[in-house]
């Protein structure tokens, strides 16, 4: 796992601002960058929008729309990124569990995210307890952010 302040080194030298769209992590993830040395420099902070129809007003999802797939994690990215106006913007949804939902088993996490070089989205599937999805998703963030300030890396 990337440590935040590792994350925070390679935004101040690639000269980029970072913001996150969250759903199924609830704010973790930013809470997460948020400590981190200097995040005031590099860190525009994070959408909470965990409702479809939030997710819809705030950050401009399509209707229709799988609240669990990686479209979803896209636009959720693209609208914060618009919204705040950062360089780099990941995304999570997700089913965290214990249950299935609307068809997705527990575990199954998208993360998406928009920078400079366009949009995309990564599946990512987990096992264990709600508790322990979220924390391998926020972790997962954590390094998706990382490479993408350095791609190719």
């Amino acid at each position: 796992m990337t440590d935040v302040d590792e994350v925070g080194r390679r935004a101040r030298t690639a000269g980029k601002l970072v913001a996150v769209a969250e759903s199924l992590t609830s704010g973790r993830i930013a809470a997460r960058l948020g400590v981190a040395s200097g995040a005031s420099d590099w860190f525009a902070g994070g959408v909470v929008a965990y409702r479809t129809p939030t997710k819809q007003r705030v950050l401009g999802l399509d209707p229709g729309i799988d609240p669990c797939s990686g479209a979803c994690a896209e636009q959720l990215a693209a609208g914060a990124r618009d919204l705040v106006g950062a360089d780099l913007v990941v995304s999570a949804t997700g089913v965290g569990g214990p249950d299935a939902q609307d068809g997705h088993a527990p575990g199954t996490v998208y993360l998406g995210w928009s920078d400079d070089a366009g949009t995309g989205h990564v599946l990512l599937q987990y096992d264990g307890d709600p508790s322990e999805v979220v924390d391998a998703t926020v972790a997962a963030a954590i390094d998706l952010i990382a490479t993408r300030l350095h791609p190719g890396r």
